[in-house]
């Protein structure tokens, strides 16, 4: 997985996380057919927005919600990174029984879309508004003062379950919407589309879904799972394809960030 360049001239500047849920659709741009003319940055999801945003990108793999916020920006079709039951990398994690108890909550500071995710799970299904604070992603400094914490990615997977009640939170946006969930797509900047068409995002995820094998060799040794939960990550708890289950959900997401003030409006979707 380390990162090469099939060209001296790269096109187009990339952001993505090297998180576990991601690797399928950057696979390509490392190792496989469509890494040629691109150079691929690594970054939280929350910084890869940023990076767009300030132009340090063209294209990025970005916190669907921050479509909303960015300007002049288009969607990459049919590729993201979702989930249409239990996610495992997006949790809220408490010390208390029942989540009708829980009345603060810290966010980890690298989320977008699970911030505002899990406000919409409070705000429309629960009908309670905790206390919200922004914190470094350190499991037992969010415990310390608050009654839940909000983390994602990678460390979401791996800290001891001993003693603490665990909420999957795309299972429970299926649970009130029985629909499945999208965290992440494929962003381009209004100027790169051009250089953009010139790369296949959908054959480049579908190459790294080819490969899992040898993402999960890759990820072993740095990710204290086992073979077998790695592999089941990547191809029942990710979905990374944006079919109509996905996009109904992707739709209601938005419109609820716009009922409870997290997004200004419902935008549109402008797809490349």
């Amino acid at each position: 997985m380390n990162i090469s360049y099939n060209s001296t001239s790269p096109q187009l500047t990339i952001a993505a996380s090297h998180y576990l849920n991601s690797a399928p659709l950057i696979w390509s741009f490392l190792r496989g057919r469509q890494g040629e003319h691109v150079k691929l940055i690594d970054a939280v999801p929350a910084r890869c927005a940023q990076l767009l945003r300030d132009g340090g990108a063209d294209v990025a793999l970005i916190p669907v919600i921050e479509y909303h916020r960015i300007p002049n920006i288009s969607l990459i079709p049919d590729v993201c990174v979702g989930s249409k039951t239990e996610v495992r990398s997006v949790v809220l994690v408490s010390k208390k029984t029942h989540i009708e108890n829980v009345g603060r909550v810290a966010i980890d500071e690298s989320s977008r879309t699970s911030a505002a995710l899990v406000k919409i799970i409070f705000r429309e299904f629960l009908q309670r508004e905790p206390t919200w604070t922004t914190h470094t992603p350190d499991l037992a400094e969010m415990l310390e003062q608050n009654d839940a914490a909000l983390i994602i990615g990678d460390p979401a997977m791996t800290f001891s379950r001993e003693g603490l009640q665990i909420w999957d939170m795309a299972a429970l946006w299926r649970r009130y919407t029985d629909l499945g969930f999208v965290f992440a797509m494929w962003v381009v900047r209004e100027e790169a589309k051009e250089p953009a068409r010139q790369v296949d995002f959908v054959r480049a995820r579908d190459e790294g879904v080819e490969h899992i094998d040898e993402i999960v060799d890759y990820y072993l040794p740095r990710i204290p799972l086992s073979r077998e939960e790695l592999t089941d990550y990547l191809t029942n708890n990710i979905a990374y394809e944006l079919d109509d289950a996905m996009r109904k959900g992707l739709e209601l997401y938005f419109e609820l960030a716009a009922k409870h003030r997290l997004i200004e409006e419902v935008r549109e979707p402008i797809f490349v």
